[in-house]
């Protein structure tokens, strides 16, 4: 009779543990373009944050939701990007928007990656259109 318990029980918490990890590996995408705007940052304002204390910034910044203004420099219609400002390279999901012409000033919002050195730009991703 213990056996048939500890059996059960055990069988219990397999697929209690099954289940978890399910629920855990697969839970729903976020909505960047659906979510509230953390922070509303200028480029000059992300690189003099980046250049006094790069450590906090990223901290700070990492993962969150920023929204900026800037000039478009350059369309990359193969990655689906753009750089603003020749500091920040954003991705959009899909595709870019049929409105988007180089030299353009330009209000986007999306999720903040991080800075790459060697190329000097700030990595946006899941970028949408927000004027």
């Amino acid at each position: 009779m213990k056996k048939k318990i500890l059996l059960g029980m055990s069988l219990c918490l397999v697929i209690a543990s099954l289940g978890l990890v399910y629920l855990y590996s697969y839970k729903a995408h976020r909505d960047i373009s659906a979510e509230k705007v953390d922070y509303v940052v200028t480029i000059s304002g992300l690189e003099s944050e980046f250049t006094a204390n790069e450590r906090s910034a990223y901290t700070k910044y990492q993962n969150k939701i920023i929204e900026l203004t800037a000039t478009i420099s350059m369309i990359d219609a193969t990655s689906k990007g753009i750089v603003l400002g020749e500091k920040v390279f954003a991705t959009f999901k899909d595709s870019l928007p049929k409105k988007i012409t180089s030299g353009k000033t330009l209000k986007i919002k999306g999720r903040f990656l991080g800075y790459d050195e060697l190329l000097g730009e700030f990595k946006i991703d899941e970028s949408s259109v927000t004027n």
